[in-house]
């Protein structure tokens, strides 16, 4: 692609953006969330890179260091939702067991 096809692309997708607000408590706990998964997802990819999978003691504390982080503002989310993590688990458990019950539980789509 050249240069000015960029700032083509820059100029026309500008006209479909629009500021949306975004002062409420639900939204730094989930920018930390996708930040943290991120960097769950680093490490992994690391171990796999250059340890061809073989995971370390290191690795694991390192990881559970960062599951915590995911832990921490997933519970903040559910907080100001008004949900409990147990509510959570046991929602995803029943949606999991129904896929499984039905021969569903590859594939894609919220409502397969």
């Amino acid at each position: 692609m050249q240069v000015e096809a960029f700032k083509e692309y820059q100029r026309e997708s500008r006209k479909t953006w629009s500021l949306i607000h975004t002062d409420h408590p639900i939204v730094y706990p989930t920018l930390g969330l996708v930040n943290e998964a991120g960097e769950v997802a680093g490490k992994v990819k690391k171990i796999f890179r250059d340890k061809q999978g073989v995971i370390s003691d290191a690795d694991r504390e390192a990881l559970k260091q960062e599951l915590g982080d995911v832990l921490w503002y997933l519970a903040q989310i559910a907080t100001e939702i008004g949900v409990g993590l147990d509510e959570v688990a046991s929602a995803n458990l029943t949606k999991l067991f129904d896929r499984l019950a039905r021969g569903q539980i590859r594939g894609e789509g919220d409502t397969r």
